[in-house]
C-alpha cells in the first residue's frame, strides 16, 4: 500500500520559507493538488499544474508515473490541510499546525498518533510493504526544528536550489526560546518535539508506522521530512526497522546531510536514481539543478515500483508522458 498524507502549517506562510507553491496565495492548494494528481493523474481542486515559484512541476507527477507503471494501491489521508483534496481521502480530525515560534504547533499530536495506530490496521492488509509519503509545504522547516530539538545538528534539504537556512535558524531560535530549550533539549521525548515544533503529518505518520505489524516492511517516503518522523520514533523508544526512501536530488544536496543523518538516526536510507537531464521539458530537466528535489512520496514511489519489478527508466518515460499531456492540456485551455 502507498499512503499519501497531506497537511499544512502556518510556517509555510512565512515569506521565503517554502518553495512548494508558485506563491503564498496558491500554496494552500499544493498538498491537495498533489493528492488529486496521484489519484486522478491531474488536479481537480485547482485547474492548473502545481508549480514552484520558478514554474517547475510537482514531484507528484513522478509518484503518479510510478503508480501507473506498477499498479500499487493508493490511499490518501488528510492530517490537517488548509484545503482538502477533491480525490477521496481518509479524515482523522487534524488541523493545520501553528507557528511554533508563537505557540504549540500541534496541540493534538497525541490524538493524531493514536489515530495513526488505528489506521495502520486497515492499511496493512496483505503481505506487501507499507510506503508512506507526505505533502506538507513548509515541512522541511518543521522537520529541521524537530530534528534539532532531538539533538541532530545536520541541515535539512529544501524544495529549491537555495536553501533558506538563515530563515530556518531564526525560526528555530525563536521557537526554542519560547519553550526554553537548546539543541537536543527534547532528546528522548519525540512526541513533545512533534507537538511543540512539528506539523500534523509527523505524529500521524509516526502512529501508522508504530501501529503496523512487526513483520511489515515500513518505508517512509520523503527526504529529511521523514527523517524527522523516524527520529521522533526512535526518541519514543520505537526501534523497528525503517527505510527512508528519497530521491537522488536530496541525497546529493550539499546543503543537507541525508546519508549521515539517516545513519545517526538508525534507519536505512535509499534514493531513487532519477535522471531527467535529457528531458525536452525544462520543468523536468531543472530537477537536475536542484529544483523541487522531493515531495508527494516521489522517491518512495520509485522504491515501491522497483520492488514490484519496474525499471526506473520506465518511470522516467512515463513521467515525461504525463507531464507532456498536462502541458498540452493547459495550452488548449489558454487558447
Amino acid at each position: 500500500m502507498f499512503v499519501l498524507v497531506v497537511g499544512s502549517t502556518d510556517v509555510s506562510k512565512i515569506p521565503g520559507i517554502s518553495a512548494a507553491g508558485a506563491s503564498l496565495e496558491v500554496l494552500p492548494y499544493t498538498a491537495p493538488a498533489d493528492a488529486d494528481m496521484i489519484w486522478w493523474g491531474r488536479p481537480k481542486v485547482v485547474d492548473w499544474i502545481p508549480l514552484d515559484p520558478q514554474g517547475h512541476p510537482t514531484p507528484a507527477v513522478v509518484t503518479r508515473a510510478a503508480m501507473e507503471e506498477s499498479g500499487f494501491p493508493v490511499t490518501l489521508v488528510n492530517a490537517g490541510s488548509f484545503v482538502t483534496p477533491k480525490a477521496p481521502f481518509l479524515e482523522v480530525g487534524g488541523t493545520p499546525a501553528k507557528n511554533p515560534s508563537k505557540e504549540t504547533a500541534v496541540p493534538n499530536a497525541r490524538e493524531l498518533y493514536s489515530a495513526g495506530r488505528e489506521l495502520a490496521r486497515g492499511l496493512c492488509q496483505g503481505d506487501g510493504p507499507l510506503v508512506i509519503g507526505e505533502s506538507v509545504p513548509g515541512g522541511t522547516t518543521t522537520a529541521s526544528l524537530v530534528l534539532a530539538a532531538l539533538g541532530y545538528s545536520g541541515s535539512v534539504s529544501s524544495a529549491g536550489p537555495e536553501n533558506p537556512l538563515p530563515l530556518k535558524r531564526k525560526l528555530r531560535d525563536e521557537s526554542f526560546a519560547r519553550i526554553g530549550i537548546e539543541i537536543g533539549g527534547l532528546a528522548n521525548d519525540g512526541m513533545r518535539a512533534m507537538e511543540e515544533l512539528g506539523d500534523p503529518m509527523q505524529p500521524l505518520v509516526a502512529g501508522i508506522a508504530s501501529g503496523a505489524p512487526r513483520h511489515k516492511k515500513i518505508v517512509l517516503a520523503g527526504g529529511t521530512q521523514m527523517l524527522a518522523v523516524a527520529a521522533a520514533l526512535r526518541h519514543m523508544g520505537e526501534y523497528r526497522p525503517i527505510t527512508v526512501a528519497t530521491t537522488c536530488y536530496v541525497q546529493r544536496d550539499k546543503s543537507a546531510d541525508f546519508s549521515s543523518m539517516a545513519e545517526a538516526i538508525g534507519v536505512d536510507g535509499w534514493w531513487a536514481p532519477l535522471d531527467f537531464s535529457r528531458s525536452r521539458w525544462t520543468g523536468l530537466s531543472d530537477y537536475e539543478k536542484g529544483y523541487i528535489k522531493e515531495g508527494a512520496g516521489a522517491g518512495g514511489s520509485v522504491w515501491y515500483a522497483s520492488y514490484l519489478g519496474v525499471p526506473v527508466e520506465s518511470i522516467i518515460a512515463r513521467t515525461e508522458s504525463i507531464y507532456a499531456s498536462m502541458v498540452e492540456s493547459n495550452a488548449k485551455q489558454d487558447v
